[in-house]
């Protein structure tokens, strides 16, 4: 039983992240052909973030007391739903509307099927647990931008929408299906959320997490919405080639999940997380010096490695902690609202960094956030363990 859940979660979060990704070369490009500029193309990021963000513990915190299956559901269906409706849009305001019912049903979609992978995973293993989730992410985001550019190439950007929604709708049968109506309920679902919250407050090592979480993030608008704008201006580009930069990028993060998986549950962590967001900040910072393709590709296969050092080392953290003081679904829908809260600051400071000083200067004000306020995380982290808040408190 424990294992059709997990490999239909695997497969449903898959198909569903495949669907968003082809939308991600074409959605910048339709919101500037409706008006936006630099600032409002961050907005149309951040609405997005904001009603997932504020969604995802709410979601987290109901599905250890309810179970899982109804919210994985619902939030696949609100997904084919905006592929249905993004074509329509006819301003800037109809896609910052569209994005934040978007962002409803990806609150109910990510941080559900990493508190499967949390509570599934054996003590120790929790790395190569949540690498597996991970691996589901980042293929079907990795794939999605080739398929969206080709689409768009070939047929236009509305097909590519479409496709998105074909693909969540069969993600929603593939859960509908196979998903078992009983799912497993957690120790700590009597908790209420805001009284774990509070608690995670006081943990130097929870918040030491959460700020790398909220970090490490920061860099997804100028990495994923500008790059387009920025190859666009290169003779004999193509919606396909962003699509490829991109991929490259997913993709390297995907096949090295296993192997650094099993490095985060052998090895130290901190060493792991600093190390990983030194590779990050660097690529970032370096991204727009680069101006042909091939070297494109290779600064973002770059930023896949240090992301693939990392996304396990935080997966198992998170999953420590909510096995041992909070609950699984709780822990990771907070966790992934410290994600969206750093989508969101990194929309906004890309978005008037680009509107001020350029779009080059928006890559380096990123860059120099990711490397700084890790090292804080990790501090935190430390003095946490020192303290002794690795040990699992007794439910109240």
């Amino acid at each position: 039983m424990m294992n059709r859940i997990l490999v239909t979660v695997v497969l449903s979060v898959f198909i569903a992240l495949l669907g968003v990704g082809i939308i991600i070369p074409v959605l910048p490009v339709l919101a500037t052909k409706l008006g936006a500029s630099g600032f409002t193309l961050g907005v149309i990021t951040a609405a997005f973030s904001m009603s997932r963000g504020l969604l995802q513990p709410v979601v987290g915190n109901l599905s250890d007391r309810w179970g899982r299956k109804g919210f994985l559901v619902a939030g696949l269906f609100i997904y084919g739903l905006v592929g249905l409706l993004i074509p329509h849009a006819t301003s800037v305001f109809h896609l910052v509307l569209i994005r934040i019912f978007q962002g409803v049903g990806s609150a109910m979609i990510i941080p559900v099927a990493m508190a499967y992978a949390s509570f599934l995973s054996p003590p120790g293993q929790e790395g190569r647990y949540m690498s597996i989730v991970n691996i589901a992410i980042f293929c079907g985001i990795g794939a999605g931008p080739v398929l969206g550019g080709l689409f768009a190439d070939i047929w236009g950007m509305a097909s590519v929408f479409y496709m998105m929604a074909a693909l969540c709708f069969i993600a929603f049968l593939l859960v509908v299906v196979n998903m078992p109506a009983c799912c497993p309920i957690d120790r700590h679902q009597q908790i209420g959320l805001l009284v774990n919250v509070k608690r995670m407050l006081k943990r130097r090592r929870t918040v030491g997490i959460l700020i790398a979480r909220f970090a490490t993030v920061i860099m997804m608008v100028p990495t994923m919405a500008f790059l387009p704008l920025m190859m666009s201006g290169w003779p004999g580009s193509s919606g396909l080639q962003a699509g490829v930069v991109i991929a490259s990028r997913t993709l390297m993060n995907a096949v090295l999940q296993v192997p650094c998986g099993k490095l985060a549950d052998r090895f130290d962590k901190v060493p792991l997380l600093v190390g990983g967001c030194l590779c990050m900040g660097s690529a970032v910072f370096l991204i727009p010096a680069m101006t042909t393709f091939p070297a494109m590709v290779g600064m973002y296969l770059f930023l896949g490695f240090g992301e693939a050092i990392l996304w396990p080392v935080l997966g198992a953290y998170a999953a420590e902690e909510g096995r041992a003081h909070f609950g699984h679904g709780t822990m990771m829908g907070v966790f992934n609202l410290a994600m969206s809260a750093g989508v969101f600051t990194g929309a906004m400071l890309a978005g008037i960094s680009m509107d001020s000083w350029g779009i080059r200067q928006a890559f380096h004000v990123t860059a120099v956030a990711i490397i700084l306020l890790p090292l804080v995380a990790a501090v935190l982290i430390r003095e946490g363990e020192a303290a002794g808040e690795t040990i699992p408190e007794p439910v109240r």
